[in-house]
């Protein structure tokens, strides 16, 4: 009857703190805990603990917290330390740096993300020199060696 409603993760314990739709702020702002905006943010949001935008929200600059959970618009970066999630009807321009980036059907993003991979696992030997596999060839050598032979 009242349509669907997401819950987001709170710990009982957890301090928090809500910015409500009609609110606006400009400038760096620090939280203890959990953060939950649903009016305009011109600036930095920082937490350890989790930050979810509504979806009336519209921030403009960096977030960086322990996880980001975001239904409304975001322009900037985002930083967590657990995850991001990115919900319907949600839109993310800017770059993500988490271990853990969710994107749902219909939300959207645009930008580059880093979740830390730093090598390639089956790699850990060698950067992309000399090949692993004594069966795998070079191709620019190989096709050198084709275009020399006349018929």
């Amino acid at each position: 009857m009242w349509g669907e409603t997401k819950k987001q993760p709170v710990a009982e314990d957890d301090k928090f703190t809500f910015l409500g739709k009609g609110t606006s702020f400009k400038g760096i702002v620090t939280f203890d805990g959990t953060v939950r905006i649903d009016g305009r943010v011109e600036g930095e949001v920082h937490t350890g603990g989790a930050v979810i935008v509504g979806e009336s929200a519209v921030i403009k600059g960096v977030i960086a917290a322990g996880s980001v959970s975001i239904s409304g618009r975001v322009k900037g970066s985002v930083t967590a330390l657990q995850r991001v999630e990115i919900q319907k009807p949600g839109i993310l321009i800017g770059d993500i740096q988490s271990p853990v980036i969710m994107i749902e059907e219909g939300a959207h993003f645009h930008g580059m993300s880093n979740m830390g991979a730093e090598k390639w696992t089956e790699d850990e030997s060698s950067e992309f020199g000399a090949p692993q596999d004594p069966g795998v060839r070079d191709l620019v050598a190989h096709r050198g060696k084709v275009k020399t032979q006349e018929p």
